[in-house]
């Protein structure tokens, strides 16, 4: 599995931006999808994610209400709509896929298996 992020920019407090992530391979179908971020001089951490038939979403306390995750099947894409974005949501943000066993397992890096080279999101104040 392929996946490539894109969407990222420079935006202002209280804005929105959308990322996308494609996936390619026939896989991508009966995977979950999360999206990580990381902060100059922080660790990697979750943010949301959706499972394979998209019945149901994780999202971190930090950005819940604010971010929505999505999947379309028919373009391999899954989306990240986030909303009244803040500066301490500046970071690359990266798109993994992956099986999860678990919905513990959603929220760690361990549960998933590809990843992106992230898109780099700056929130200015």
């Amino acid at each position: 599995v392929h996946v490539v992020e894109s969407g990222g920019a420079l935006v202002q407090a209280g804005g929105s931006l959308r990322l996308t992530c494609t996936a390619s391979g026939r896989s991508f179908s009966t995977s979950g999808v999360g999206w990580f971020r990381q902060a100059p001089g922080k660790k990697r951490e979750f943010v949301a994610a959706v499972n394979w038939n998209r019945d149901t979403t994780f999202y971190s306390d930090s950005v819940k209400g604010r971010f929505t995750v999505s999947r379309e099947y028919d373009q391999n894409t899954v989306s990240l709509q986030m909303k009244s974005l803040e500066p301490e949501d500046t970071a690359v943000y990266y798109c993994a896929v992956g099986r999860p066993e678990s919905s513990a397992d959603y929220y760690l890096q361990r549960g998933y298996e590809y990843w992106g080279q992230g898109t780099q999101v700056t929130v200015s104040s």
